[in-house]
């Protein structure tokens, strides 16, 4: 009787007892970077003469008191560091003082700064802060914060709490998922201009994860896969652009993007989709010009639809020559879009990434894809329809896959998700 006495003691964590442990935990990174923080400029990127973008190392994002979690609606950057975990403690008191750590440390790195005592004194101590992006600039590093269905499960109590669309995707056509990159009950999705400023991140959150919660699989993502409003549309490893029309209009985020039908304490999140897409790169590479403009629908150096010459140009599906469409109805672009799906959009924010070679000394690469929905049906749709016909299938495999949920931002004080536990 006394051990469940005391279980359910150490469950109930007082609210002054996290933030003193938040604020005790990056005292000494605020004492030994507040200096470099005030020459921080908040300025963001701007264009070029030649339309080419600027990027700004010294920009930086806030991470108190915004109505969604920086790194979804974010102006997307250059570089990703995706990691998940899986949770070992079975105390929600532990994964409670895991998420106020986390918030207390991802607010002080996006503000360059660190997270405690780089070089402590006594040859004996431990650094609290890995150290290599020290005197870094904040490079708009922003860090993304998802909880798994598995948060929702007997362990911890919160089956209450569980948005009501969270729960694990379903098996869809084509998937060749592997365990070793699928699942996981906690997600972080760090973003960055500067690519040692994202793995600095992700390195030393999961350093304070040790003893709750291990990591289960990770992607490092280069070169951005998607666009944001007012970023030129990058290309992924086919040498397509890819995200022309992706959501960047406020009234499409409000509509497909941010709950707001739920229980208070999601209103305001997203669910994100997480797929590790692996593609034939040799293969495609060998295959004809003009079959890959048909097998996306487009151009490849412009990204017009083949129906016409600009890459904003509105796809024309119905329009035919020699009798058939001239835009393929198995074409990517043909069956990804809102025209042909019921109007649903997502939110895409993907990533290119490269694992070097696979055991037949081929290229061991792809797409880190990421989607934000308020209705994780609405890629269910997509992809079912996408896995079922798309002539893309002869050259990728969906290998990694899972689901998320991404609570709002905290209030200055407060820490990610603390409402699961009011």
């Amino acid at each position: 009787m006394r051990d469940d006495e005391d279980r359910e003691a150490a469950s109930r964590v007082s609210r002054r007892g996290l933030l003193t442990g938040i604020a005790g935990g990056v005292a000494a990174g605020v004492a030994a970077g507040a200096g470099g923080a005030a020459a921080l400029a908040a300025t963001g990127s701007s264009p070029d003469e030649d339309g080419s973008e600027v990027v700004d190392l010294a920009r930086r994002h806030p991470f108190y008191d915004e109505a969604h979690q920086p790194g979804i609606e974010t102006e997307q950057q250059r570089y990703s560091v995706y990691m998940t975990f899986d949770l070992t403690s079975p105390l929600a008191s532990d994964l409670q003082v895991l998420l106020a750590r986390w918030s207390g440390a991802i607010a002080q790195m996006m503000q360059g700064l660190p997270i405690g005592s780089v070089e402590p004194k006594g040859p004996s101590a431990v650094a609290l802060d890995t150290g290599e992006a020290y005197q870094l600039s904040p490079a708009s590093l922003t860090v993304t914060l998802g909880l798994g269905p598995g948060v929702f499960d007997e362990r911890f109590g919160l089956a209450a709490k569980r948005p009501k669309h969270l729960a694990d995707l379903p098996a869809m056509p084509s998937d060749q998922l592997q365990e070793a990159t699928s699942g996981g009950d906690l997600s972080l999705q760090a973003c960055a201009d500067d690519p040692q400023v994202a793995y600095h991140a992700i390195r030393d959150l999961a350093r304070i994860a040790r003893g709750v919660a291990t990591t289960r699989w990770t992607v490092l993502g280069f070169g951005r896969a998607s666009a944001g409003k007012g970023q030129a549309t990058p290309r992924n490893l086919m040498g397509f652009k890819d995200g022309t029309r992706n959501i960047k209009e406020q009234a499409d985020f409000t509509r497909f993007v941010w709950v707001d039908d739920d229980q208070p304490w999601t209103r305001g999140g997203s669910y994100q989709v997480v797929r590790k897409i692996q593609m034939n790169i040799e293969t495609w590479d060998a295959d004809p010009v003009g079959d890959q403009q048909a097998v996306f629908g487009r151009t490849k150096a412009v990204g017009a639809p083949l129906t016409g010459k600009r890459e904003f140009d509105t796809p024309d599906f119905a329009k035919r020559a020699g009798g058939s469409t001239v835009i393929p109805p198995t074409s990517h672009v043909s069956l990804a879009a809102h025209e042909h799906n019921g109007g649903v959009k997502i939110l895409r924010r993907g990533y290119n990434y490269t694992d070097g070679l696979n055991r037949y000394g081929l290229l061991d690469a792809g797409l880190l894809f990421i989607a934000y929905q308020n209705d994780p049906q609405h890629f269910i749709t997509l992809q079912t329809r996408l896995g079922s016909s798309d002539r893309l299938n002869e050259y990728i495999q969906h290998i990694g896959s899972a689901i998320f949920f991404t609570p709002a931002a905290p209030k200055r004080g407060h820490y990610l998700g603390q409402d699961l536990f009011t």
